[in-house]
């Protein structure tokens, strides 16, 4: 092999010297349709990765904890709605109770809106792991 220069070096995102300059791949060229194709399956999923998002904002979860005295209704942003307490949990003799109740409720609450988020975003990444991306994780 002769020294010099490489003529068999690509740049990132170019054609070998002499090419097209780096003409963007049409339909009809061979690898220009599969990354055309490719590059409209990420837009897609990333339209409905938006809308998922956006209806995770409003989906409710319920979850009941301490037996069912504790009632928390939890958006999939890991927004809590409202918390509901039977008052027969409520002992004022022992406070320490009911807030080890709540705290573990709540807790409930987070990984189950948490594991809806992930499942929902699941269906639209086809299980997908994409750093970044919020339920995913």
């Amino acid at each position: 092999m002769a020294k010099g220069r490489r003529t068999d070096f690509v740049p990132r995102g170019g054609m070998p010297s002499g090419g097209a300059g780096g003409a963007p791949p049409q339909r009809g060229v061979p690898g220009g349709g599969a990354q055309a194709d490719m590059l409209e399956k990420i837009k897609k999923m990333q339209e409905d990765m938006a809308t998922t998002q956006t209806a995770l904002e409003s989906e409710i979860i319920n979850v009941t904890g301490a037996g069912g005295a504790i009632t928390i209704a939890i958006t999939g942003h890991q927004r809590i709605q409202t918390i509901k307490i039977d008052p027969a949990l409520i002992d004022p003799n022992d406070v320490s109770m009911v807030e080890d109740a709540l705290v573990a409720a709540v807790n409930e609450a987070i990984v189950a809106s948490q594991e809806h988020s992930a499942k929902r975003m699941e269906a639209v990444t086809g299980g997908l792991n994409l750093p970044g991306v919020p339920g995913l994780m």
